[in-house]
């Protein structure tokens, strides 16, 4: 039982919700760049990333409860909007294909999204109706594929000019949003008592990180272990 409990995989999927939880609680965003790579490697392509969004949901509840009265949902809809017209198309489109390809696209989606954000890309389009649709609709496909539709949305809000509280209520707001009806249209997977308390452990901890840490720290930890994920999942898919 011990054994079980205590794989190698399994070790990295619960550090993994952790810091995402972490990061998530600091910042906003983050969760499923940190646990969506290990939870694919840990699960399967389509549990790992049912069981991510699950999480990503919960994930948001805290820091949503914290800043949600600073949340614009004017600004967030132009978000939204593209992102739930498409994400169940996208899942119908992909129901029936196979778990290596999808592994393989989550793994190219995290990689990708780490090296853009790593750059601290800015386009002044972003900020048009079609740069949020655009924004939307990419977030859609890479959550549905991969459970990481953050980067899109965390381009966007790089170039939005949002204050650091209104930044953290917005994204909370869309990601809980978000990633609730791509769980539903995927088919929820719950997750099991240690992923529920690696993630409230984590999200306690970015409570208290909140104003202590850097959040540039945070992010950096974040993108590195995205990225190491990713290209693990390359690994297994190729």
């Amino acid at each position: 039982m011990i054994q079980e409990v205590l794989t190698g995989t399994q070790i990295l999927a619960l550090a993994g919700i952790w810091l995402g939880a972490t990061v998530q609680a600091a910042t906003g965003m983050g969760f499923s760049l940190a646990a969506a790579p290990v939870l694919v490697l840990h699960l399967g392509p389509r549990d790992g990333v049912a069981v991510t969004l699950a999480l990503a949901v919960l994930a948001s509840v805290v820091p949503l409860l914290r800043d949600g009265r600073h949340a614009r949902p004017a600004d967030v809809s132009r978000l939204l909007v593209p992102t739930l017209l498409c994400t169940p198309l996208i899942a119908l489109l992909v129901r029936g294909a196979d778990t290596r390809w999808l592994a393989l696209a989550s793994g190219i989606g995290i990689v990708v999204a780490v090296g853009i954000l790593a750059r601290g890309v800015r386009w002044a389009w972003l900020a048009r109706p079609a740069g949020a649709v655009a924004a939307g609709a990419t977030s859609a496909l890479l959550n549905v594929v991969g459970g990481v539709g953050g980067p899109p949305i965390g381009i966007y809000a790089a170039n939005s000019g949002w204050a650091a509280r209104t930044g953290r209520a917005n994204l909370s707001l869309f990601f809980l949003l978000q990633n609730l009806v791509t769980a539903l249209a995927l088919g929820l997977v719950l997750p099991g008592l240690p992923e529920l308390a690696a993630l409230a452990g984590g999200t306690v901890c970015g409570a208290l990180l909140t104003s202590r840490m850097p959040a540039r720290t945070l992010r950096a930890i974040v993108l590195g272990v995205s990225f190491a994920g990713g290209v693990g999942l390359l690994a297994g898919a190729l």
